[in-house]
């Protein structure tokens, strides 16, 4: 009997698994690697069945490039699948995955290609974020985005107000219905740098403060004492993902662009630096009181005088 593997995608979203093609593609990649090494064939044979390179089958199994039905076809033959109802199956899910996305539309180069960072994280069961010196992207108020878009990339206002806008739409999963969980470690020295001021500096700490007290979110700070970037100077967000199918990512940016880690021993560095974050950071608990403390105090006028 064939499997449904676009319900696998769906039971990730909770949706039409066609809203995230690169969600599907990740599907995809992960159940032709586990083909691939049930049949006991490498990624060089593999590479050599579709007239392409081991790396392009990394790339495929990662879910990072589009797949092509006669690829799929020729992998399936060569690791051994004859069942038609099952071939159709992955052709129907090669079709699906290589649709546009939810986050494809517009001319701008932010939004105009299916962005697969954004279309995971909109997938994710649980979002883990770290961001020395500067606070998750997650958490920006929209005039705190504003004052870091223009100081970082000094690009023109209709630049920056569309990256506002495409923030604004990934901090929507935040506190949509059935929302994923999110966990944020962040540095006290970043709550306590006023980037725009001080009223859009408190703007962002009560915009913080009101996150953390939501169910789905858990808000942690790292004491100035303990020093963020002496455990991990890199900000990275690890995903996780509800369905079995998938396995955790870690995301992170550096100069030449986004990097994407799955590997297991790579993931285990990342979790053991979190694992560290997490323990050095303040409880939870304790965030709402330490933010009642950084925000400024109004001051009080005697006008009896």
């Amino acid at each position: 009997m064939s499997e449904d593997l676009s319900a696998v995608a769906g039971a990730c979203t909770g949706q039409d698994p066609d809203d995230d093609p690169a969600l599907l593609r990740r599907v995809l990649g992960v159940r032709l690697r586990r083909l691939r090494e049930a049949a006991g064939i490498s990624g060089d044979a593999a590479g050599r069945a579709i007239r392409a390179s081991h790396s392009k089958i990394s790339r495929l199994e990662a879910g990072r490039v589009g797949f092509r039905v006669a690829d799929v076809d020729d992998l399936l033959t060569a690791y051994g699948v004859r069942d038609g109802d099952l071939r159709d199956e992955y052709r129907r899910l090669v079709q699906r995955a290589n649709r546009t996305g939810r986050w494809q539309a517009g001319p701008d180069l932010t939004v105009a290609r299916p962005d697969t960072y954004l279309a995971l994280e909109d997938a994710a069961a649980m979002i883990r974020c770290y961001a020395p010196n500067l606070l998750p992207e997650l958490v920006w108020t929209p005039s705190y985005a504003h004052t870091v878009f223009a100081i970082a990339d000094r690009q023109p206002a209709t630049d920056i107000q569309r990256r506002i806008e495409l923030l604004a739409r990934r901090q929507r999963l935040l506190t949509r219905p059935d929302p994923p969980r999110a966990w944020f470690v962040i540095e006290e020295a970043a709550l306590r740098r006023p980037i725009g001021g001080s009223e859009i500096w408190q703007g962002q700490l009560e915009h913080l403060a009101e996150l953390a007290d939501r169910p789905n979110i858990t808000v942690q700070v790292l004491p100035d004492y303990i020093g963020g970037p002496a455990i991990s100077g890199t900000p990275f967000t690890m995903l996780r993902f509800a369905a079995p199918e998938l396995s955790d990512i870690a995301h992170f940016l550096h100069l030449s662009g986004p990097q994407f880690l799955e590997k297991p021993s790579e993931l285990d560095r990342f979790n053991g630096v979190w694992d560290r974050l997490c323990v050095c950071a303040l409880p939870p608990e304790q965030t709402t009181q330490l933010l009642d403390t950084l925000r400024p105090t109004p001051t009080t006028v005697d006008l009896s005088l």
